[in-house]
């Protein structure tokens, strides 16, 4: 439990020292603000291992789900809800909701930004394809910087914040539409 931690929005800084008190070991490149997955692939030779992209969405019912993919996934949104379980057709939730729920802006969402919801609105899922990664690579809620993490290390951090993930293949062959 990250109870320890400050109120909403956590800090960067909030963030290492409560993965350093878990015994989780991460290593963190500062950078220029990236806000596209096309702008952070001129990293990839400084940083090894699988990088996320991030979709904050809402089925219809407004239920909230983080879906973190592999940056190159393709993902239908068009079926998405039926691999979910969600209620109807996903959209992208607002920015306003991103900075309420999530306590990051546009183009830092991240999975470590569930620590900010306190009140487990968010579910969180992680491609399958994500998580045959040893490690992970993804913002420590900003853009300018890129945070590794090994894959247990992030799935500790992600039980200890609550929300443990739903571990889903989001890519591949959709199931047909119903009749």
């Amino acid at each position: 439990m990250l109870s320890d931690l400050p109120e909403p929005p956590i800090s960067p800084e909030n963030l290492f020292a409560c993965l350093d008190r878990l015994g989780i070991v991460t290593k963190t490149i500062r950078h220029q603000p990236l806000f596209t997955v096309q702008e952070s692939q001129a990293l990839r030779g400084e940083i090894p291992g699988g990088h996320v992209k991030n979709l904050f969405l809402k089925d219809k019912k407004g239920v909230l789900f983080l879906v973190v993919t592999l940056e190159d996934a393709v993902i239908d949104l068009k079926s998405l809800h039926r691999r979910l379980g969600a209620t109807g057709r996903f959209s992208f939730a607002s920015a306003d909701q991103m900075r309420d729920i999530l306590g990051v802006e546009p183009g830092s969402a991240t999975p470590f930004a569930v620590a900010n919801d306190r009140a487990c609105r968010v579910t969180l899922v992680l491609d399958a394809s994500l998580m045959e990664h040893s490690v992970i690579n993804c913002h420590p809620l900003i853009n300018t910087m890129t945070t590794s993490i090994g894959r247990d290390g992030l799935l500790r951090f992600l039980d200890a914040a609550e929300h443990p993930p739903r571990i889903v293949a989001v890519t591949g062959e959709a199931e047909p539409d119903s009749p």
